[in-house]
């Protein structure tokens, strides 16, 4: 594979390209017959997000208009000559004559290279124009609030303050694109998902082939949507290191937990531990479960017939559909840090990290505790 050689324009759109549709780093260097790791390097010194094209003005002096004034001016003409041949102000030709080392030392290629590097001059976004907003979701990030949280945060505590409004993803690229020098790197450790670079939001990608005849989480019942009804879970991996992982599930009315230890993430093996622990609960608490487009769940239709429980399939790249999971995921992390291997957690231990999850009072329940939302919904339909 090629790595010593310099990207080519075309190649650098189609790496952000491909970026963006949700391609991996060996598919893309795949692609352009690269390192992963070289394509890495690329996607890291901006943060994960394609920087913006430089544009020049149609009415700038282009390459061509410099390459006329180079010749004109061997050939002896005046500045205001040239000027007309160009069509152009004298004032013009004189100021880019003079910036450029004047009548003797004036080179088109040298005066263009010159002229793209004083148009350097990019704007300063939102947070480092305004240090009491910068100041406050500091603050908050220090606190562990997501960007997000934060964003709608502003709207809340400052509603009549236009000033103090700054969307997530700004938020996202102050953190990760360190040239902005607005927000401090360190700050990305309190992300619940930290890294070095954010994939960009709204991007497409190709759904898994895994997935056979899934059934869409459009089509999911809306008492599962609304949460009015027990029973609806949602459902993921938490992924560790050597290849470890157990399995989380999260009840949408009451986000009660459920950890399942499983010895791979084979379809078989997730299916058959996943079953088994459905199959414990109440009738009325085993209605369905949503799940991604992870190749672990494509034996969904010997699940639903193991338990006669639906499985729902989330769109790609879309975990805020399982927005219970995935926050409950982030939780997990206080227990099980990245790179934990957990095949060496026994299912005692998850069941003891679940019931104190499960014993914790949650705002979104109004200070009530899964566990006690959970019961008082089993003795309401026993």
């Amino acid at each position: 594979m090629g790595r010593g050689r310099e990207f080519t324009s075309a190649e650098l759109g189609f790496l952000w390209k491909a970026w963006k549709r949700g391609d991996s780093l060996v598919q893309i260097g795949k692609a352009l017959d690269r390192w992963p790791a070289v394509i890495q390097q690329v996607l890291r010194r901006n943060g994960g997000f394609e920087p913006r094209p430089r544009r020049r003005s149609a009415r700038a002096l282009q390459l061509s208009d410099r390459e006329e004034i180079s010749r004109l001016l061997a050939t002896g003409a005046t500045l205001r000559g040239i000027a007309r041949q160009l069509r152009r102000a004298p004032s013009t030709i004189g100021r880019e004559v003079q910036r450029n080392g004047g009548r003797e030392a004036y080179r088109a290629t040298t005066a263009e290279r010159l002229a793209w590097e004083r148009a350097r001059r990019p704007q300063s976004c939102v947070l480092a124009r305004c240090p009491r907003l910068r100041d406050w979701v500091t603050r908050k990030l220090e606190r562990n609030w997501s960007p997000r949280q934060i964003a709608v945060g502003l709207e809340e505590d400052f509603p009549d303050d236009v000033q103090m409004r700054v969307s997530h993803e700004t938020i996202y690229r102050s953190l990760f694109v360190q040239a902005r020098n607005v927000l401090k790197a360190e700050l990305i450790r309190h992300l619940r998902r930290g890294g070095f670079m954010r994939r960009p939001q709204g991007s497409s990608t190709r759904g898994h082939p895994s997935i056979v005849d899934g059934i869409s989480i459009h089509e999911r019942p809306a008492e599962a949507e609304d949460r009015a009804v027990p029973g609806h879970w949602e459902g993921d991996l938490l992924m560790g290191g050597n290849s470890s992982q157990i399995v989380t599930l999260v009840e949408r009315h009451s986000r009660y937990v459920m950890l399942v230890k499983i010895e791979s993430k084979d379809t078989a093996a997730v299916t058959k531990a996943l079953a088994k622990h459905i199959r414990r609960l109440p009738v009325e608490l085993r209605r369905s479960v949503t799940w991604d487009r992870g190749s672990e769940m494509a034996a969904h239709k010997e699940f639903t017939i193991a338990t006669d429980v639906q499985v729902y399939i989330c769109d790609p790249r879309s975990p805020w559909q399982r927005g219970s999971n995935e926050n409950t995921n982030g939780l997990l992390r206080q227990y099980f840090p990245k790179g934990m291997n957990l095949s060496d957690i026994s299912q005692a231990e998850l069941n003891r990290v679940a019931r104190e999850l499960n014993e914790r009072p949650r705002e979104t329940l109004n200070w009530r505790t899964p566990l006690g939302v959970l019961k008082s919904c089993v003795a309401s339909t026993g």
